[in-house]
């Protein structure tokens, strides 16, 4: 353990670093895989639309924080690249194969699923947005004397520019009355 200005770091040995990268890439993946599946399941609350998967995927920014504290902003936006790749494929694949909780079988990845594959899109280019928000954010509050400023305010940021360019994404120049009988893939 070292000091820096008075706070505590940890250096990690390489097998410890290693670990941390495979779990790491493993909650990235999962997390945006889980998230983009549950989408499909709207529900409304005191009036509020809203989806299960709104409920995971902020813990995507957890694990980004993570990545980032251990790795460095640097390294950390390399894993983020690196880790976006199977989660857009993992996320298609879910949902094209489980619509609405109903398996469809095999055979529905014989054909492109455009409102799948935009809305995979759109999750993949608000996760490297919000994510690269959520490194800059964090990396800059993370030495200060308030613990809790750079997770909170590294999560505010990243999560409003996810949701920014998510929504701008997956509905350019769509009707919106199209997209809501579907009642799926909201985040």
């Amino acid at each position: 353990m070292l000091t820096q200005n008075g706070w505590m770091m940890y250096e990690f040995s390489s097998a410890q670093q290693w670990k941390a990268l495979k779990w790491l890439s493993f909650w990235h993946i999962v997390v945006i895989a889980t998230s983009n599946y549950l989408v499909q399941f709207p529900f409304e609350l005191m009036g509020l639309h809203n989806t299960w998967g709104a409920f995971t995927f902020p813990f995507i920014f957890l694990t980004t924080d993570l990545t980032v504290r251990i790795f460095g902003a640097r390294l950390a936006r390399r894993i983020i690249f690196w880790v976006m790749w199977p989660a857009l494929i993992l996320s298609y694949v879910v949902s094209v194969l489980f619509q609405q909780g109903a398996w469809t079988g095999w055979v529905a990845l014989g054909q492109f699923d455009v409102f799948v594959g935009r809305i995979a899109l759109a999750s993949f280019t608000a996760y490297v947005v919000g994510q690269l928000m959520d490194i800059v954010v964090f990396n800059r509050l993370r030495q200060r004397r308030i613990w809790w400023l750079a997770p909170s305010a590294s999560t505010v940021f990243g999560s409003a520019m996810d949701t920014l360019v998510f929504f701008s994404v997956a509905f350019y120049m769509s009707p919106m009355h199209l997209w809501q009988p579907i009642g799926r893939k909201l985040r």
